[in-house]
């Protein structure tokens, strides 16, 4: 199968991959660099692991990983973006919103389970009574649970919104930029802009939010020197997280005849960005495994150190919160526990 980065792979300049690897290693930010190791195989990927799990050591030398439980809270969503499944799927399906009292059992549960990191994930939904609701919720947690870390992930809000959410205790916030070229971003995402939501990242870096960013690989129309930009455009921000994601074509969503994301070049850019940007919490999602079987491992492998629990959204829910795909990967606790141990990571 060629995806958009396999057909531009004849258009990047050839340098010795040991040269890469070891200007890399050195810090070196160069695009045409960038580009050749985001394409390594075989024993130069491998390569390119090993050099990122010494990352990954150098800076978390107790080999913890952090494991999060999500908890879908509602999939309304008022974007129209055109790899997203949620909002297609959802206008025929049914629609939901996980009440309050019933978020303090999930989060109840969870607690008692020992998870301490809890993320709280939507669609884009920027009315004032879905936020006034989203608040209450995390002042719950935070007054019951006081050493729990909450992670929000709801999409563009306002200023006033992101500080009444600061306010109220979350502690992260994760808002992926997608892609860092303009055009491609305004394909994928038309009713939104790439400066809207870099405003956005900002905003909440400035609000005292833990946050994340990062992007989807193998988008229709992107190419690997966009990726290389991507990872460029991590440097612009004050992070505790990055990420990255594999597209999927999702079946309900407007690129669901469209190539899937490659694998490999996900785990290479995950692994560039663990090199680059040691200092990270970098997730192993689940799309990876979607992507290919044993690709959450390997993304664990690549120098990824958090992983999330799909234990927090009832199971009658979980078919209404299709990301990616209405048959996703959602992998539980004996399934990470096994893979953490392959790793050599704990938590």
């Amino acid at each position: 199968m060629r995806t958009a980065q396999s057909r531009q792979v004849n258009k990047m300049p050839k340098f010795n991959k040991r040269f890469v690897l070891q200007n890399i290693a050195e810090g070196s930010l160069s695009k045409d660099l960038l580009c050749e190791a985001i394409l390594f195989k075989g024993k130069e990927s491998k390569e390119l692991f090993k050099l990122a799990r010494q990352r990954l050591r150098e800076c978390f030398p107790t080999g913890e990983a952090e494991i999060r439980s999500v908890i879908e809270v509602s999939n309304i969503c008022q974007r129209q973006c055109n790899f997203c499944n949620i909002n297609s799927y959802a206008n025929g399906g049914k629609k939901y919103v996980i009440g309050y009292k019933e978020f303090m059992e999930i989060a109840g549960h969870i607690y008692g389970r020992k998870r301490r990191v809890i993320l709280i994930q939507s669609g884009e939904n920027r009315s004032q009574k879905y936020v006034d609701h989203i608040c209450r919720c995390v002042s719950g947690i935070k007054q019951r649970f006081h050493d729990l870390t909450v992670i929000l992930c709801l999409g563009d809000l306002s200023h006033k919104q992101y500080k009444q959410l600061r306010d109220s205790g979350a502690d992260r916030y994760i808002l992926k930029f997608e892609t860092s070229n303009p055009v491609l971003y305004k394909k994928i995402k038309p009713d939104s802009s790439l400066e809207e939501r870099i405003a956005c990242i900002e905003m909440l870096i400035e609000l005292g939010f833990d946050v994340g960013t990062g992007n989807i690989i193998g988008l229709p129309g992107q190419g690997i020197k966009d990726l290389a930009e991507d990872l460029l455009l991590i440097s612009k921000f004050k992070l505790t997280m990055a990420s990255s994601s594999v597209f999927i074509p999702g079946e309900s969503s407007n690129y669901k005849d469209e190539p899937a994301g490659d694998l490999g070049i996900a785990l290479n850019y995950m692994a560039l960005m663990r090199i680059v940007y040691p200092w990270l919490l970098i997730p192993s999602t689940s799309s990876l495994e979607k992507a290919g079987k044993g690709g959450q491992f390997l993304g664990l492998m690549a120098g990824a150190n958090a992983i999330t629990v799909h234990d927090g959204t009832p199971a009658g829910l979980r078919k209404y919160f299709p990301i990616y795909s209405t048959n996703r990967f959602a992998p539980q606790e004996k399934y990470i526990k096994k893979i953490a141990a392959r790793s050599g990571l704990t938590f």
